[in-house]
């Protein structure tokens, strides 16, 4: 059966059986047939319950072979011991989907764990589609279905819902209902048995109900589809979600700077930054954003204007329009002298446009329908404080008559609770999302313009660089025959010289004759490096020495820097390396990568040295990388001004930093057995970029793992 077909099945049955209907109210059994009578579906409606007899007047029947064959959709409510059975005795007559309320699964332990395996088990082998266990169940407002055991009915609107906690669904439904929210689709989808968050994306980007898609995750299974199925959904229209869960304790202490901050949550804000999923931080930021988008038109432009009655206020959403995306929309002199023609000589003439506290809803209309016309106005908020002059309602039925002409995102803040909730009333109902303070209605029209930039962006165009995998692959199986698990700079450079990326001159000393002839080979000024595979970090152990001129100085560092490695517990020194310096102007820069579990390597880029993770200033992206991602990561760290050049400095070479990065993307798609990677420093200049010290640690290759 074609997945569609199944989906069908589930979202648009003709015929749903519960199975372990009830005739007791507030029983779940019951409940799911009050809320299908309740929610006007039109199918059939087929209560099972061994006891036959009659619930909410509607004939049960007393056995599932009773059920017709070929049945769409089978809602369980029955106890965990009788759910196996059931399943059975449903795939025999070829029944297309089923929702498993019923809880006492993976999440109570192993046995559990077990007959949650069994049940997928037999859906796959019978080609039944499920949802569940352990979940709500779920609403098509479209049709009328309601096959959950939640109290009253979502409203029909143009919002799909999909959650994996299920207490979360309760409220975030109840909090629908008191605020008029409407839905198109609401799924729990409990423990994801069979299907998941990419199901859902994959489903809804195609469902013609839905405008908006929220989420509330709290893990992914598949990363790497669930990027694939989020990038294709997000072209289409937005994607919300909230991520709970991504700081495990007890994770385990990595050596390397990437794997020290690389966690959870830096893989699943790549995966949400690259598919273009709008994060937000709780329900309310979520309800926020989704009334914007289900309202609103697209933005042209990032220019906000705010018509306000209050100084204050307004000032407060320009500080919002300030930290975000947006801009405070320059007024043409036009659109100046307009307002000059009936607002007080004391008005605000420019951004905010503050038309005083006595203006009436007349002011305000001719206000907003000055600025809307203005074409370097893409968006107007109309932000409103109770004042005793003013009539909040007819204001609010101002702001609609604008709103609904205009073709332009308009969005309304009226401060208060009581004065303004009349008036928010009648802004819903007309379809503009009212806010309660300014930096919120400012936020959820940031998101607006960041979507439609996000559509707008180019396809991504992935680049492969000429490499020698099968030299490279010959360095990792010779040094994994050895029993290494770290590769360290010396033996890390034929790896990159193998991808061509650009390194210093290197030569490894065993003694301080050796040091001093490699020197004279590089020429001075050299640094001198401890070479041992248990120092990962030289610095902490006065490793690490710059500058060298002269042969005289190269020998002392050369006994100071053995000595004192060798008083590091367990560690072998096989001598010092003697490398070139790097040009002056250069810049310390920092790239890596970690494998994540879920969703495959995560490449970090940010400024090098010894206090990267002190600072934490770094940006990250999961592999494969893009000529748009590295661009983006280069740039968006918060000392990019650094590498651009400050007092007088030529930038860095970006081109060739890229370069970098690209390649190290490569690097981990090509050898899955490397865990963690190190490029600390990058020397960056004018002219290039040098991998001075690499770092490699090795795990199992996924061939060994499976």
């Amino acid at each position: 059966m074609e997945r569609n077909d199944q989906l069908k099945a589930l979202f648009d049955p003709q015929a749903v059986a519960v199975i372990g209907a009830s005739r007791t109210q507030g029983k779940v059994g019951h409940l799911v047939v009050s809320n299908l009578l309740a929610a006007g579906y039109q199918g059939k409606i087929f209560p099972v319950n061994p006891h036959g007899g009659e619930i909410l007047g509607l004939t049960v029947t007393s056995s599932i072979e009773g059920l017709p064959r070929g049945l769409d959709l089978a809602v369980i409510c029955v106890p965990r011991a009788e759910v196996i059975e059931s399943l059975e005795r449903l795939a025999a007559i070829g029944t297309r989907a089923v929702v498993i309320i019923t809880a006492g699964f993976k999440e109570v332990g192993r046995k559990g764990y077990y007959l949650e395996e069994e049940a997928a088990s037999i859906c796959r082998r019978h080609s039944m589609i499920m949802l569940g266990p352990n979940c709500l169940g779920l609403v098509n407002t479209a049709n009328g279905l309601n096959a959950t055991f939640a109290a009253g009915n979502p409203e029909k609107g143009s919002i799909a819902f999909f959650s994996q906690s299920g207490a979360l669904c309760i409220a975030i439904l109840d909090a629908a209902l008191g605020k008029g929210i409407g839905f198109s689709k609401f799924v729990s989808l409990g423990n994801k048995a069979a299907l998941d968050e990419t199901d859902m994306l994959r489903a809804l980007k195609d469902d013609p109900d839905t405008k908006v898609i929220l989420g509330y995750v709290e893990n992914i299974n598949d990363g790497q589809a669930f990027l694939r199925a989020a990038q294709e959904a997000t072209i289409e229209k937005p994607v919300i979600m909230i991520k709970s869960g991504t700081t495990p304790a007890g994770a385990r202490a990595a050596s390397s700077h990437t794997g020290a901050m690389a966690g959870a949550e830096d893989a699943y804000q790549a995966a949400f930054t690259q598919s273009g999923i709008i994060r937000v931080r709780g329900v309310e930021d979520m309800f926020h954003l989704a009334m914007a988008f289900s309202t609103q038109p697209t933005p042209t432009g990032p220019n906000l204007c705010v018509v306000t009655n209050s100084g204050g206020p307004g000032i407060l959403a320009a500080d919002a329009a300030e930290r975000s995306k947006l801009n405070m929309a320059p007024l043409r002199g036009q659109t100046v002298d307009q307002l000059k023609e009936f607002l007080p000589n004391y008005a605000a003439l420019y951004n905010p446009v503050d038309i005083i506290g006595d203006a009436d809803a007349s002011r305000f209309s001719k206000a907003l329908e000055v600025v809307i016309a203005d074409p370097m106005v893409h968006m107007v908020l109309a932000l409103l404080t109770p004042t005793p002059a003013v009539d909040v309602e007819a204001v609010a039925r101002a702001v609609a008559a604008q709103a609904a002409v205009c073709g332009k995102p308009v969005v309304a803040c009226f401060m208060g609770e009581s004065k303004v909730s009349g008036a928010r009333e009648i802004l819903r109902r007309a379809h503009v999302p009212c806010y309660n303070y300014p930096d919120s209605a400012v936020m959820a029209l940031d998101a607006l313009f960041r979507h439609a930039e996000w559509k707008k962006r180019p396809l991504p165009v992935e680049i492969c660089y000429m490499s020698n995998t099968f030299h490279a692959r010959d360095v990792l199986d010779r040094a994994k025959a050895k029993g290494f698990t770290e590769l360290v700079e010396f033996q890390a450079q034929d790896v990159l010289k193998a991808y061509g990326l650009p390194v210093p001159k290197t030569i490894l000393a065993r003694t301080s004759d050796e040091a001093a002839q490699a020197a004279k080979s590089i020429g001075y000024p050299v640094v001198l490096k401890i070479a041992s595979p248990q120092i990962s970090h030289k610095s902490d152990v006065g490793g690490v020495v710059v500058g060298i001129d002269n042969e005289e100085d190269l020998r002392k560092a050369f006994l100071s820097v053995t000595n004192r490695a060798k008083r590091v517990k367990e560690a072998y020194v096989m001598g010092c390396l003697v490398q070139e310096m790097a040009p002056k102007g250069s810049r310390e820069v920092f790239a890596g990568f970690k494998r994540d579990p879920q969703f495959g390597p995560l490449v970090l880029f940010g400024l090098g040295g010894v206090y990267v993770e002190v600072l934490r200033d770094v940006s990250g992206r999961l592999a494969p990388l893009s000529l748009l991602d590295v661009g983006e990561m280069v740039r968006e760290i918060k000392s990019y001004p650094i590498l651009r050049g400050v007092r007088g400095e030529p930038p860095v070479d970006f081109r060739a930093i890229e370069d970098v990065l690209l390649t190290l993307s490569q690097i981990a798609v090509d050898f899955p057995e490397i865990e963690e990677c190190d490029f600390n420093p990058v020397m960056a200049y004018p002219g290039g970029a040098l991998v001075v010290d690499a770092r490699f640690t090795l795990g199992k290759p996924v061939a060994e793992e499976s």
